[in-house]
């Protein structure tokens, strides 16, 4: 089978022919016919994620038909359409994940290539709506933004959410589930053009980050936040501290700024706020976020879509924050 290698840090990514993966005992092999690109997958190739392992196939999210099972798996599965759950081992608390918690694509490969062998417990159905581009488009991102604003945030209908940074995959997620859940949602994005995009997602404002006053924006928009979702914790959070209504929730799901935040913690704790640091998901985790895609119809929002020999220009298009919603690769499977 062709498989996208990344053979150490800041190198190119190639396609390499290796050998077809065969199940062991409790496993599966899925023909791939689409997989997704993370930030992840692009500070793995930089050498920045906190977990590395070279060389690897790359990939998190995808998509395909079970073509062959080992022992101890259930027939049925083969010739299913499935997605994948890429958390593999979470543990047994819903708290928190173990600490050997692994996601595809480092330290095990992954799915940029026509073939992967997973555990099976990792598959799920397809949803019945969702054609191949966006399911693979699903797994990661969704499993993330559910767990941030319903199992840690504990959204509850009406409340007013801040959703900042949208135009990544998650961010994105986070605002669907929101308005699916019938909160009122306001987004932040350093693009104009982003904003007026997740306007006609059912965003009810939003206010450009780059723009000195964006807080005093939102305040006049939608007066205070029950709910903030963040991903950057940058200079600024003080600013999600100050639009945090009394007994708040800020849900941090990412550092993308590489720096350490600081703020006023008086605020804090007269205000009462919760601060609740969230990744990933559980097996529970990802199995309700299907269901509640399934049930709203959720339709992942994709920026492109490209063949897998073009991945070193998807990895440089998603590192210049070009996209809004997720790249996808189109698998010749």
């Amino acid at each position: 089978m062709k498989a996208i290698f990344l053979r150490a840090a800041r190198e190119p990514l190639r396609m390499e022919e290796v050998p077809d993966p065969i199940p062991g005992p409790g496993e599966a092999v899925i023909e791939l016919r689409c997989a997704a690109l993370n930030h992840r997958d692009v500070w793995i190739q930089k050498g920045t994620y906190h977990v590395l392992k070279y060389p690897i196939i790359p990939g998190a999210d995808g998509a395909g038909i079970v073509s062959a099972v080992g022992t101890n798996v259930d027939r049925a599965w083969l010739g299913c359409e499935v997605i994948i759950n890429p958390g593999v081992g979470w543990g047994e608390s819903e708290l928190s994940a173990r600490e050997d918690f692994a996601t595809l694509g480092t330290p095990t490969n992954g799915t940029f290539a026509e073939k992967l062998v997973i555990p099976a417990i990792q598959l799920f159905e397809k949803p019945a709506h969702l054609d191949w581009v966006h399911a693979a488009a699903l797994p990661l991102s969704g499993l993330t933004g559910f767990r941030a604003v319903f199992r840690r945030a504990r959204l509850q209908p009406g409340e007013r959410v801040l959703i900042t940074g949208v135009g990544g995959g998650v961010a994105l997620f986070a605002l669907q589930f929101a308005v699916a859940a019938g909160a009122k949602v306001l987004a932040t994005s350093s693009s104009d053009q982003k904003l007026r995009r997740v306007r006609e997602l059912g965003a009810a404002g939003g206010a450009n980050y780059r723009d000195a006053d964006w807080s005093e924006q939102l305040r006049k928009q939608a007066g205070v936040f029950d709910v903030i979702i963040d991903s950057a914790c940058g200079p600024d959070f003080d600013k999600l501290v100050d639009l945090a209504a009394p007994g708040g929730r800020i849900a941090l799901f990412g550092t993308t700024t590489g720096s350490a935040a600081a703020f006023d913690m008086r605020a804090f704790f007269r205000k009462q706020l919760t601060l609740l640091g969230t990744k990933m998901g559980s097996m529970r985790d990802f199995r309700a976020m299907v269901e509640f895609v399934t049930r709203h119809r959720i339709q992942p929002i994709v920026d492109r879509v490209m063949p897998l020999a073009d991945v070193n220009a998807a990895y440089a298009a998603l590192d210049r924050g070009e996209q809004f919603g997720k790249v996808v690769f189109s698998i010749s499977n």
